[in-house]
């Protein structure tokens, strides 16, 4: 009580003062998970990096916009050149943009890549290996010097899904026979899907102007971020065959024709590139802004947003929730309109709060360590989070070890309903009919006492699909929230 008092006088004294409250700062990290005082940098001397998205082996593939490669990087060790991708013009704002690997990787190794030709924006699947053999997925998306979009991502749902600017060409945004300022949904292999709200169209929603960040919640309602003009920058909540207004609208209508944004900041604030969802918050970062913008949300509402990170690393260009249980976020200070410092530009990552979060890559024991230690009864808690979708979901399970530290480390539990795995990662995972073992990969092996370790899987189901609720790590039972 005696916290919550001070931490109240606390707030009417900024009120009254205008100054910096720390304790605002305290609590948001406490509320958003994530620990903003401790950053830790996995690579830095990149040049605008852009897209991000991560391996099963739990390393991150980060796309140079201008240079045209892709970098794997992971804690503790320099950044490796692993590809670089043909047929790119880095023009303006276009470039090597986003990133997105295949759900099904581990048995057809495809990466997707978002990025501007010498003739439109595209986008393309192939393998690390051969990135010249390029399998078109969508070509003819508007380019531009500006407002090229870039974004993609798989939903919940299975499917592909990306942010597309008009290009500078306004008129794009409202035409529903252009791809230029919309949110795409498709096949993985570039097809319609038969219930997306256009019948034989890829598009998901309109009167976009530039939208570059993508995020779906617990429920898997899809958010998006996105640039206006000279006024508001949004926060939107994406609907099936929404209109979201542009041109014709920026910022709040209260107009019945079109869908108004739930947050919106003064340009100068924001410039919301990337987006990332976690603990009911939506990240974003901010541009212009040089911040990190964290936003509550409630179900469809959201609450006050707060700033971290304001002027610390400069313009910030992608979030991202790793699959280690921390918070990646990219700077973006030498695309021309930032003041680069001598080691951008960079890759950060921020732990959970509480010191959770796996160990660095480099530094995991071998997976043929057999495990060792025991953690006593009740020392397990298991947080088990579902997106769920018509005859699939993805699963996302963090598990707390309270007792001693464990070197190899297996959890189990048992399906209640008729659920299926088909493709897991940062784990080696096994089922026989309702039984199921997640053991660990071989670069999160180590569990130390207090500490945690996040993997995740997609599997199918019918009827209904009723959570677990048996998780024993070892033959230790788990509480699960």
């Amino acid at each position: 009580m005696r916290k919550r008092t001070a931490a109240a006088a606390a707030l009417l004294a900024a009120a009254l003062t205008g100054t910096t409250l720390t304790v605002l700062a305290t609590e948001a990290q406490a509320a958003a998970g994530f620990d903003f005082t401790r950053p830790e940098v996995v690579a830095t001397g990149l040049e605008v990096p852009w897209g991000v998205a991560f391996l099963p082996d739990g390393s991150a593939l980060v796309a140079e916009r201008a240079r045209a490669r892709i970098m794997r990087v992971r804690p503790g060790a320099a950044p490796v050149q692993v590809a670089t991708v043909p047929n790119v013009s880095p023009t303006g704002e276009g470039g090597l943009l986003g990133l997105a690997v295949s759900p099904t990787y581990a048995q057809d190794n495809l990466v997707y890549a978002y990025f501007t030709s010498a003739a439109d924006n595209r986008i393309v699947r192939f393998t690390l290996a051969n990135p010249q053999n390029q399998q078109v997925v969508v070509s003819g998306i508007p380019r531009g010097s500006i407002h090229d979009g870039g974004r993609i991502a798989f939903g919940p749902d299975g499917m592909l899904y990306a942010g597309v600017g008009e290009a500078g060409q306004t008129a794009n945004a409202q035409n529903l026979q252009s791809l230029g300022g919309k949110i795409l949904r498709m096949r993985p292999d570039g097809s319609v899907p038969p219930d997306n709200p256009f019948a034989g169209s890829l598009v998901y929603s309109y009167g976009h102007r530039n939208v570059q960040g993508l995020a779906w919640d617990t429920q898997g309602r899809l958010w998006a971020t996105e640039f206006g003009q000279n006024t508001w920058d949004e926060i939107n909540l994406i609907v099936p065959g929404g209109n979201y207004g542009w041109p014709i609208v920026e910022g709040v209508a209260n107009n019945p024709n079109f869908r108004d944004p739930l947050v919106v900041w003064r340009t100068s604030e924001a410039s919301p590139s990337g987006a990332a969802i976690a603990n009911n918050t939506l990240f974003a970062g901010a541009l212009a802004g040089r911040r990190l913008w964290l936003v509550p949300l409630n179900g469809t509402s959201t609450g006050t947003p707060t700033a971290e990170l304001q002027g610390t690393f400069g313009r910030l260009r992608t979030v991202i929730v790793g699959p280690d249980g921390y918070l990646w976020v990219t700077t973006s200070n030498r695309d021309g309109r930032g003041t680069p410092a001598a080691n951008d530009d960079r890759v950060i990552r921020f732990p959970p709060s509480g010191g959770g979060g796996s160990p660095s890559a480099s530094a995991s024991p071998s997976a043929s360590a057999s495990p060792t230690g025991s953690a006593p009864a009740g020392a397990c808690s298991v947080r088990y989070e579902v997106n769920q979708w018509n005859t699939g979901f993805t699963a996302n399970v963090v598990v707390a070890n309270g007792g001693s530290a464990l070197n190899g480390w297996a959890l189990s539990w048992t399906f209640p309903g008729n659920q299926q795995v088909t493709n897991a990662w940062n784990t080696e995972l096994s089922q026989s009919g309702q039984s199921v073992t997640a053991r660990n990969a071989p670069w999160n092996a180590s569990l130390p006492a207090n500490g945690s370790v996040t993997f995740g899987f997609q599997a199918t189901y019918s009827g209904t699909n009723p959570r677990p609720g048996d998780f024993r790590l070892g033959g230790t039972p788990c509480t699960v929230s």
